[in-house]
């Protein structure tokens, strides 16, 4: 597809729809992705084309490529889904923390049109439905620019961090919980655990003994399903190498007496220091150790070795864990827009998002009393044996 008019100045809007061709896109990509100055690391390369690889399907793709004189300005990575209707979506998935498309920090407004005006002919038959949109995301000035249906949303929350050495950060704190944190920093030194910063090429036996951290940390608790699967793990295998190697990610081992007994995967960029996955035997819990301490210190120092200035984020979910950092609380968006001929398609996403919130809200506030019926059938069964 191709513009013209007031959009002269950009020369091509193109489709691809070939993952080869997609595969091919990785070094201009990489250049759009770095003048993005709102692009996080889920919208490199590595990471999409990885989930392509182990999440795709057939006859899917939809990565829209906005060029001006040759030069790629601008791409909206997504994929045709069925739910049941047709719907574009982000590429990542929900392993994917933030969603967005690739907007050059110098492009004009025409770009973002010619944006907005290919996947409108797109959407001449599909919704399009970007999950996880971070504040002030280049979507956002897609979504401004949209004539059509449109409808914004609130989508999952994150918590944040300023890119503050540790020290700082504890000052946000109540003063008995700053003390408590300052005990647990002695205490890590104490013990002499020591952080390992792995090499590209260990990472995919790195990523092996992160997952299975992760799934012995959890063990008992449930485990997230998809982390315990192949394609999940040979994903972080993949985009983990060419993301270390470009400085997008970084493995951290964490050794006591020489065996590596936790290990963590953050995502970096000037903007954002993402945790995305931690593991831990539970012989280091025994220690005392406080792990939240640990992780936030060594992403703090993260943080503030990309210049500071940017976010520490704790990434989604609300975990108790967390709150006693004082954390900003980040809600993430979520952007619908379509043509007018698929306006219908539009109000039937919204009823059913709001009929699930609300057995959600149902779910939450019943929960309690579940759990308690649960806690005496289970004390009563305990009695009759």
């Amino acid at each position: 597809m191709t513009t013209g008019g007031d959009l002269a100045s950009v020369r091509s809007v193109t489709m691809c729809r070939d993952p080869r061709q997609f595969e091919a896109l990785r070094e201009e990509w990489g250049r759009l992705h770095r003048h993005c100055r709102t692009a996080t690391p889920f919208q490199s390369h590595s990471w999409l084309h990885s989930w392509w690889a182990s999440y795709g399907r057939t006859g899917r793709l939809r990565v829209l490529l906005v060029r001006k004189d040759g030069e790629l300005i601008g791409a909206a990575p997504l994929m045709l889904a069925h739910r049941p209707l047709p719907v574009l979506v982000p590429l990542g998935g929900e392993i994917t923390d933030f969603s967005d498309v690739l907007l050059d920090d110098h492009a004009t407004e025409a770009a973002v049109t010619a944006m907005a005006v290919g996947l409108r002919q797109a959407a001449r038959g599909a919704l399009i439905d970007l999950r996880e949109v971070r504040p002030g995301a280049a979507a956002e000035r897609l979504y401004d620019s949209w004539r059509g249906p449109k409808r914004r949303l609130k989508d999952s929350v994150c918590m944040e961090l300023p890119g503050v050495p540790l020290p700082e950060l504890i000052t946000r704190m109540s003063t008995s919980r700053g003390q408590r944190t300052r005990s647990y920093v002695r205490k890590l030194d104490a013990l002499g655990i020591e952080e390992r910063v792995v090499p590209v090429h260990e990472v995919p036996t790195a990523v092996e003994n992160l997952l299975r951290l992760h799934i012995l940390q959890w063990e008992g608790r449930g485990v997230t399903p998809e982390h315990a699967r192949p394609r999940f793990a040979a994903h972080l295998k993949r985009a983990g190498q060419h993301m270390v190697s470009g400085g997008d990610a970084v493995i951290t081992e964490y050794r006591l007496n020489g065996e590596v007994l936790a290990s963590d995967l953050k995502l970096l960029s000037p903007r954002l220091v993402g945790g995305y996955l931690f593991g831990a035997d539970p012989r280091l819990r025994a220690t005392k150790a406080d792990l939240t301490t640990m992780l936030i210190r060594n992403g703090a120092g993260h943080a503030t070795a990309s210049g500071g200035g940017g976010a520490l984020s704790l990434l989604r979910g609300n975990e108790a864990n967390k709150l006693p950092w004082c954390p900003d609380l980040v809600a993430n968006q979520r952007l619908l827009m379509t043509s007018p001929l698929f306006a219908p398609a539009l109000l039937l996403q919204l009823a059913r998002t709001a009929l699930r919130d609300r057995a959600a809200a149902v779910v939450r506030r019943h929960l309690p009393a579940v759990r308690a019926w649960r806690s005496r059938l289970n004390t009563w069964r305990a009695k009759r044996v």
